[in-house]
């Protein structure tokens, strides 16, 4: 310790530890924005999953209610033009 109570840093060991503690920052910073973008990427799959079970339900209540009505869905041809 200097005689005023302090301890004597040198150049190098306070570059070392600012350099230290922004390597420190950048590595939380890192780990933070690594757990935002899998969260996101949770919730979009989640998403698009919830999306294809109402796609797939809807197209079977279709095809139940083709079917209710006497109709094979696969004999429904597109209009043709009575000219």
């Amino acid at each position: 310790m200097t005689p005023e109570g302090q301890d004597h840093l040198s150049k190098a060991e306070i570059s070392k530890d600012a350099l230290q503690a922004g390597a420190q920052a950048a590595a939380a910073t890192v780990g933070e924005v690594a757990t935002i973008i899998t969260g996101a990427v949770k919730d979009v799959a989640g998403a698009l999953g919830g999306l294809a079970t109402e796609l797939f339900e809807i197209r079977d209540a279709s095809q139940k209610a083709i079917a209710d009505h006497g109709e094979d869905p696969g004999d429904r041809a597109a209009p043709t033009d009575p000219a």
